[in-house]
């Protein structure tokens, strides 16, 4: 885990009290004097981790089913939560932790499942850029949820930015069936990332992340040995496991905490927008890695979502004439 992030965990009050009550100002108090930059580009690295992790998805959907898949994925990603917090868990372990953080558990599961099913039904592309869609959900969610206002800039950053993926991971117009399970996902997604901007401000982000990763296990466990087959132990070579390990620890364990304690620093609407370039990078990789051309619809859209970014968080200020000084 980076050393930034145990930093930051280290430096939460340790009082159960003291983390129920900081209000909305405690999430900044917890994590020192970090600037909002520095949040933003560790949810511009998750996104990062995200788009490189879309290929290995579907590889690993062509050797066990979606609900094995999470439970294998989330499950060890909450023994590794464990392991490292244990003892904050401990101490925080009560009603309102436990709620919390076993409904967004539940949110996420929803949303992964979806996402995962509807990607066994679609093309990897076409899952990135529908996923995507949650960047303009999830300002409305946070404005129910939330009262977090609702600005001109937010919504035409995020119509800017679901273009531009759709430039890049759309190869196609046809909708089928995958692609209408997808967008149900983006629903939950949206709805997830707002919850978790809001609780994340007030308590422990740490104790309720491992809540949800035991939630979403074990739905996920459930749900599988109710409805799939598990796959024979043939599969589980040592690539496949290696795999997994990555799915598992830096995919969900590392990416999802980064992912929590960043949406409890800055808007949401800022922050599902930044974790939307998990499709313009999962493409990027696909040309860097894998030999795919880099064509003129491709720049295209990486030059909307540049601006997209540039709008979000200038408002293009720099353009605007400003005054001359009085002499």
């Amino acid at each position: 885990m980076p050393q930034h992030v145990t930093d930051n965990i280290e430096m939460m009050p340790d009082s159960p009290v003291a983390r129920e009550d900081l209000g909305a100002g405690g999430a900044s108090r917890g994590a020192g004097a970090r600037s909002p930059l520095f949040w933003k580009v560790l949810l511009l690295s998750v996104a990062i981790i995200w788009g490189y992790s879309f290929t290995t998805m579907k590889d690993a959907l062509d050797t066990i089913p979606v609900f094995e898949l999470l439970y294998v994925r989330f499950l060890p990603a909450a023994l590794v939560m464990f392991a490292i917090f244990h003892k904050r868990i401990i101490a925080h372990l009560n009603a309102r932790n436990l709620i919390v953080g076993l409904g967004m558990g539940a949110l996420m599961w929803a949303a992964y499942a979806l996402q995962t099913a509807g990607l066994a039904h679609t093309t990897a592309g076409k899952n990135a850029f529908l996923t995507g869609t949650y960047c303009i959900l999830v300002p409305f969610a946070s404005y129910f949820l939330s009262g977090e206002k609702l600005t001109r800039y937010n919504l035409g950053a995020a119509l800017l930015c679901l273009a531009g993926i759709g430039l890049v991971a759309l190869d196609s117009v046809e909708f089928n069936i995958g692609d209408a399970i997808t967008l149900g996902g983006a629903v939950f997604f949206a709805i997830q990332m707002a919850v978790t901007a809001k609780y994340g401000r007030k308590m422990d982000i740490n104790v309720i992340t491992f809540w949800m990763f035991v939630g979403n296990g074990v739905l996920s466990l459930i749900s599988s040995l109710l409805f799939e087959t598990q796959a024979p132990l043939s599969v589980w070579t040592p690539n496949f496991i290696c795999v997994m390990a990555f799915l598992s620890v830096g995919c969900t364990c590392v990416a999802l905490l980064i992912q929590n304690v960043g949406l409890a620093h800055v808007p949401a609407s800022t922050g599902s927008l930044l974790l939307s370039m998990e499709s313009p990078s999962g493409v990027l990789f696909s040309v860097l890695l894998m030999g795919e051309a880099l064509t003129s619809r491709l720049l295209a859209g990486f030059v909307l979502i540049f601006l997209s970014i540039i709008l979000s968080e200038t408002h293009f200020d720099f353009l605007r004439r400003k005054p001359r000084p009085q002499l």
